[in-house]
């Protein structure tokens, strides 16, 4: 039968303990969550400052539905693009100090837009091999371009520097996460740049979960680091998570953005976002600008969460981020511990292969500002039972 080897499949990926499974939420997204019916605690959402359930974001894009009408009707290009649309894109630009800014319906179309097109027929992408899947397939897309492709280990820059010297390419792209999405760590942006300077390459930086949460005003990993814009930079952010509403933006230069405009096809093929959400995303920005002590309030969790799991028998990866990834190894014992959790009305997810390496099954734990110290502590005590 014509569905026999997608069950066959299944059933493997069920043998492996690798099987995924949604679960229905009955509330707004918060630090806590009616969940299948059960109450809990969300360790699982990437909402970094307590912004996705917050009522001015709410009432902001309530009134810009009121305004504005609940779709755009067309891609950007053709009728789509209406004034909240403008309105963000040059509140970004001033917000992170490009010349210009592009939105996106999502990050994942902002990443399938930059690497295809600033990278084609003999160009060369050196990519992190720990970078997001969406940059992963922009890097495919790349190469089916005609584009040579090459990762590097990660964060290792002496092997990125070889492989720029290497190449006979002109046009070359340096491609990475800013903040690696299931380990929390920091890409060193400086040297990063500096290997863009001295081999003339583009640098694409994904600051997906540094945008809202580091650096001054959480004007992302780029503050964060004290670098200021670069015409050689692309740099995309994401608008679903510290920013809590929805969306993704690229910033770079005039010239670039202009050609990210008139090239990507992902931004150009698309049916813009409705303008509702860039209504929201204005009144974000300003909380996000003003919000130095919801990442105050956000860091000492971190501090918190670190101290009290310093005694597990499991390593906790070495990242200063909201992300704090607990490696557990084995696929089955992970989706265990998350379930001891689970009955404990935590929710902190089980991440394992193929997001992750092979061994290294671990539990995601994100907090948020709105988390509590008593949130905190009810983790670490439920981890020390379960250890």
């Amino acid at each position: 039968m014509i569905e026999d080897r997608l069950h066959a499949e299944l059933a493997e990926i069920a043998d492996l303990g690798l099987t995924r499974r949604r679960r229905v939420l009955d509330t707004p997204c918060g630090r806590t969550a009616t969940v299948d019916g059960k109450n809990a605690l969300n360790f699982a959402s990437n909402d970094y400052l307590g912004l996705a359930g917050n009522t001015e974001l709410a009432a902001a894009m309530a009134d810009g539905a009121t305004t504005w009408g609940t779709g755009s009707g067309a891609s950007h290009l053709v009728s789509g693009h209406l004034a909240p649309h403008e309105a963000i894109e040059q509140a970004l630009a001033r917000f992170t100090g490009f010349a210009r800014c592009l939105t996106f319906s999502t990050g994942y179309l902002a990443n399938l837009a930059v690497t295809p097109t600033f990278a084609g027929r003999g160009d060369a992408v050196f990519a992190d091999k720990l970078n997001h899947a969406s940059l992963i397939d922009a890097m495919q897309l790349a190469k089916a371009n005609g584009a040579g492709v090459q990762r590097y280990p990660h964060n290792d820059m002496a092997a990125l520097e070889r492989q720029l010297a290497a190449t006979t390419a002109t046009n070359k792209l340096i491609v990475t996460d800013a903040v690696f999405s299931m380990d929390g760590d920091l890409a060193p942006l400086p040297l990063l740049l500096d290997l863009a300077r001295r081999y003339d390459a583009w640098l694409v930086i994904d600051d997906a979960h540094g945008f809202g949460v580091l650096g001054p005003q959480g004007k992302g990993s780029l503050a964060h680091f004290n670098l200021s814009a670069d015409a050689r930079i692309l740099l995309m952010g994401t608008l679903g998570k510290a920013a809590g509403v929805g969306g993704a933006f690229v910033a770079g230069s005039e010239t670039a953005i202009e050609y990210l405009l008139q090239k990507g096809r992902s931004y150009i093929f698309t049916t813009a976002a409705p303008p509702a959400i860039a209504s929201a995303l204005l009144k974000s920005l300003q909380l996000i600008a003003d919000g130095d002590s919801l990442r105050q309030r956000l860091f000492a969790n971190i501090a918190q969460l670190r101290e009290g799991v310093r005694s597990l028998p499991w390593p906790l990866l070495p990242s200063a981020t909201a992300i704090q990834p607990l490696i557990i190894g084995d696929n089955s014992a992970c989706v265990a511990l998350s379930q001891g959790l689970w009955e404990r009305c935590l929710w902190v997810p089980a991440i394992r292969p193929p997001t992750v390496p092979k061994g290294s099954a671990r539990l995601r734990i994100c907090v948020s500002a709105a988390h509590t110290s008593a949130d905190i502590e009810q983790l670490i005590t439920a981890l020390g039972e379960l250890a």
